[in-house]
Formats: structure tokens, sequence, C-alpha cells
């Protein structure tokens, strides 16, 4: 999925959602829902996904549209930045997801660590806050904002989860495949450098 179809498409599935949302008027709301199936039958002929299933995983959503949000934990020890292996596709990522309704970021980010890495972490402080659009991810049908916390061990003791068919430790410049959906090199490489300099501003954007 390339090109710029696809963020015409969020962003009618977005006016659409804002629409069904607020508008009082009948006449409206479909022609709001009209949009929101335009975006379907978009998504559709790019990708040939079959529609219900776009329909599932892109217009489910009521209220005012706004970016998800995906916590990924910098965890280090002795230089070294912490990555689990996905079972999904077989490549690395920093540990996390998205964040649950009711939880904080750092309560996610200890029930992640824990799940995928075997690991106690104790979140310390804010790295990053990117928006995924301006990062070399992967397209997604989806908005993210990525919050990067860093986090101390505190207990346990490496082991994969349910998602996780690995948990290594790794170098700066030994860095293995990585999920590119969940975090860039570039992301990486930031985390280094706050591990680094602990006086380092937070970043954004």
């Amino acid at each position: 999925m390339s090109g710029k179809w696809l963020d015409w498409a969020k962003r009618m599935q977005a006016i659409a959602q804002a629409g069904l949302t607020f508008s009082k008027d009948v006449f409206d709301k479909e022609r709001y829902q009209e949009l929101s199936d335009l975006s379907v039958e978009i998504m559709h002929e790019y990708t040939e996904v079959k529609t219900d299933k776009i329909t599932e995983l892109f217009t489910n959503e009521t209220g005012y549209p706004t970016p998800k949000v995906d916590v990924r934990a910098a965890v280090f020890k002795h230089d070294q930045l912490l990555l689990v292996k996905e079972k999904s596709d077989n490549t690395w990522a920093l540990p996390g997801g998205f964040c649950e309704i009711g939880s904080s970021a750092s309560d996610n980010l200890r029930k992640e660590v824990k799940e995928e890495a075997g690991l106690t972490i104790e979140p310390s402080r804010l790295l990053a806050v990117l928006d995924k659009n301006k990062h070399d991810h992967p397209p997604d049908p989806y908005h993210f904002y990525k919050l990067f916390i860093y986090c101390d061990i505190v207990g346990g003791d490496t082991q994969t989860g349910v998602e996780t068919n690995g948990v290594q430790f790794f170098s700066e410049n030994n860095l293995p495949n990585l999920s590119l959906k969940r975090n860039t090199e570039a992301q990486i490489k930031m985390m280094f450098d706050f591990m680094k300099d602990p006086t380092k501003q937070p970043m954004f954007d």
C-alpha cells in the first residue's frame, strides 16, 4: 500500500466518522455514511482486501476520530537494548503495543514487557512522542502516535511470551532484522542516543 490514495482514504473516513458522530440531520448522516462507504471502496480497489474485512478494521470506530497510541519500552542492560522477536513476522521490535482503555502508558508498558519478555520493569523517563506518518514505517490504515519510554529492570528473567519467540539484548552495531511497522532503525538508534546522554531532551513529531 503506497501513494496518496491511502492518506485520502484515511482522511475521508475520519471526516465521515466525525460527521456521523455529531450530525443531527438525517440527510447529512446519509451523506457521511456514503463518504465512509466510498473510503472502503478505495481501500478495496487498491488492496484487493474484501470490503467486509476493511469495514471491520477501518470503519468500526465511533466518536470523534483521534490517533491511536502505541507505547514502546527502551530497556537497557550493559549498554545493550532489549528487543523481542515477533511471532507474527519473525522480526525484532522494542517490547510494547497498543495502549488499552483504562490503563496508563506506564501500566501498559509494565504489562507488555512482562508478557513479551518476562521482565519486571519500572518506566522512568519519556524519550519521544513520534507521529508514525512522519517516519519510515510501511503505510498503515490507522494513524498512530508512538510513545518511547525509558524503563529500568527491577526483576524477572528473560523469557518468551505468547506473541514472541525470541528475547535478546543487542548492541547498537549488531542489530537484527527489525519489524519496521513497529520501529525503524533510526528510532532504535535514537534510543541508544538517549542511553548515552541522560540529559537529552525528549523528541516529538
